[in-house]
């Protein structure tokens, strides 16, 4: 059960921008800070919340997670909690806190954090088994699916922190649970200090990640790939669940990485030299751009609100001049632009991080895009450039798909890949004179 320690506002703003992406209902309990816990503390909200929540939900674990409030008055919450623990006379299940206030960083940052906490409150290294620690990315229930998937094929035991694939994606139900069904039963993130290997994806983020705690604290060997999205990144991810199978998987995967490279040629001539705006989290648009270089698109400008993005996948092509109106391959969209004149913007893609829509628009009306990726928050965006928008990642608020949206693997790749394509053709046909029904 998770707990915000802060105002009540607080907690209703985060259940409905969830409840919005996710279309599930999610109970957030909160401490509900009033003016009087804002100057003297609060300490006794959180020991009348925690009561609250253990007689009402009964949870075997809480979530401790910090606001802002809380956190610029400086409340001491592990104090707190040993506090709370040595008097409560209910029984407290376990407890794992984070400081997470909003203003600080990025969503995906409180998650890792979030991710690397409950690793660290409950890991233990008592006894070595083959299990491999997954350490799941800030991505849709639909793409942890596809990972959990992608170990039971080849007979892997997978321990996946966290496992919102059921609880934030799940069948109707007859009747309401306060705690969804679902997720990583507590003993198995016990286990996760004797696995075998640690698979965790690229995180530019400041911090230890629970993959780094367990390699430091238990020696569990630790594997960092990028997101595997396209066909070299989702190679590498294959290949390493490959050699701990000891064996190649069945030839549906092959068949799979097949059909992608088949849809790459046919839709080659739909895409290549296609300028593309991406902006979101961090390692989606990092993941995001090496896949748009692998099919021939040109990603000119790449931004995250969150710190730290780098795009190593990235291979400058040829004559990709900022300066140039037109530069190789891509098509024109209005007068020339000059970028030079910015001395720190370079060679495209123009990198972005630390940033907000508002940077983006500036460079994006100069850059001429043909196509946007990137959350519902693009659309805007979109609209003014009058330029397709590929929603991915999150939020996703103006669509009812964001939670069984598939980035990941082979399969997530195609998907992506035919709603990029798609997206260009209904523009071109939407555009033109005559609205071609047959290509």
């Amino acid at each position: 059960m998770p707990l915000l320690h802060g105002s009540q506002g607080c907690a209703t703003y985060i259940r409905r921008y969830m409840i919005s992406h996710f279309r599930e209902p999610l109970d957030i309990a909160s401490t509900s800070f009033s003016e009087e816990t804002a100057v003297f503390g609060g300490r006794d909200n959180l020991r009348t919340a925690m009561a609250n929540v253990i007689r009402q939900y009964e949870p075997r674990l809480i979530g401790i997670a910090t606001t802002c409030l809380a956190e610029t008055i400086g409340d001491d919450v592990a104090l707190f909690l040993r506090e709370i623990v040595a008097e409560e006379s209910l029984p407290v299940p376990k407890l794992v806190h984070v400081s997470t206030p909003s203003y600080c960083d990025s969503y995906e940052d409180g998650y890792r954090a979030a991710t690397a906490a409950i690793v660290r409150s409950l890991a233990s290294g008592r006894e070595r088994h083959n299990a491999v620690n997954l350490i799941a990315p800030p991505s849709s229930p639909a793409d942890l699916r596809e990972l959990k998937t992608l170990f039971r094929a080849r007979g892997i035991e997978a321990i996946v922190v966290p496992d919102f694939s059921d609880t934030l994606d799940g069948p109707t139900w007859s009747e309401y649970h306060r705690i969804p069904p679902g997720g990583t039963p507590i003993e198995e993130i016990v286990r996760m200090g004797g696995s075998r290997l640690t698979i965790e994806f690229a995180d530019g983020g400041a911090g230890p990640t629970a993959g780094e705690f367990l390699q430091d604290r238990f020696g569990v060997p630790r594997e960092v790939l990028p997101l595997p999205i396209g066909i070299a990144a989702a190679d590498r991810l294959y290949a390493i669940l490959d050699s701990l199978a000891g064996a190649p998987a069945c030839d549906q995967w092959a068949d799979r990485r097949g059909r992608l490279i088949d849809s790459y040629v046919d839709a080659h001539k739909y895409v290549f030299g296609k300028r593309v705006v991406v902006c979101g989290q961090r390692d989606l648009v990092a993941a995001i751009a090496g896949f748009l270089d692998e099919i021939g698109m040109k990603p000119v400008l790449c931004a995250t609100g969150a710190k730290g993005l780098s795009l190593p996948q990235v291979q400058h092509a040829e004559g990709n001049d900022p300066g140039d109106c037109n530069p190789r391959g891509a098509s024109p969209r209005g007068p020339a632009y000059d970028l030079d004149s910015a001395a720190d913007e370079g060679t495209l893609p123009l990198v972005r991080d630390d940033t907000d829509f508002a940077d983006i628009e500036e460079l994006a009306v100069r850059l001429q895009p043909d196509l946007i990726v990137g959350s519902s928050k693009g659309y805007a965006l979109a609209r003014r450039l009058n330029v397709p928008l590929v929603r991915v990642g999150f939020p996703i608020h103006d669509r009812i798909d964001g939670p069984r949206l598939l980035h990941l693997g082979y399969a997530g790749t195609q998907q992506l890949f035919d709603r990029i394509v798609n997206a260009l053709i209904e523009k071109s046909q939407e555009t033109s004179p005559v609205g071609y029904s047959y290509m």
